[in-house]
């Protein structure tokens, strides 16, 4: 049976994973166990996907991440080169805490910039943008542009990624779609989101 997606000759892929459709996994990449990764993915070149994570459809993965135990990622996520997330709060070589893996969610269509650092236990909303080299400390809003060390809220973004000026009603348009925005209680929508 041929294979409906693509892998590199030097990418390891480990018994037990789900890889869907159309998915590239690139030079050196090493794919572990029990991972699912759907439809339409591109894996970049020496990538680490340690065990159990679940990628959506269509994530961009570039060069260098690593991405551990304990990760999901919804559909249309892209993950910056060299950007990393944890999964242990205290790590210490000399104590086994592989019972204490702190989970991160990424909501779809979430940016993470280049050589970003993304603490565990602290979830991506929802078209949120990881400024590069930012560290993440805590969870960040659906729409939140963050940047930093630590990341702070920086504005807010469109799904299209462009920068959100809301008006005295809370209301911002996207420059490239000209979709509107609402802003309530420092949360922002889509007006007429489906």
């Amino acid at each position: 049976m041929d294979k409906i997606f693509f892998s590199h000759e030097t990418a390891i892929i480990d018994e037990g994973c789900e890889i869907g459709a159309g998915t590239k996994i690139w030079h050196f990449s090493h794919i572990m166990t029990n991972c699912v990764i759907g439809e339409n993915c591109n894996i970049g070149q020496n990538v680490v996907v340690s065990p159990e994570v679940v990628l959506g459809k269509n994530v961009k993965i570039q060069n260098n991440v690593s991405i551990y135990t304990g990760v999901t990622c919804d559909d249309d996520v892209f993950l910056g080169p060299s950007c990393v997330f944890t999964n242990v709060i205290n790590p210490r070589s000399a104590v086994n805490r592989k019972n204490e893996y702190l989970k991160t969610h990424v909501g779809k269509g979430a940016s993470i910039g280049a050589n970003a650092t993304i603490v565990c236990g602290h979830d991506i909303g929802k078209y949120a943008f990881i400024g590069a080299g930012a560290v993440v400390t805590k969870t960040v809003k659906d729409y939140e542009i963050v940047v930093g060390n630590p990341a702070k809220q920086m504005g807010w973004m469109s799904e299209f990624g462009q920068k959100l000026i809301f008006d005295r009603e809370g209301r911002a348009v996207c420059s490239e779609s000209k979709e509107e925005y609402l802003i309530l209680n420092d949360k922002v929508s889509k007006r007429n989101a489906k």
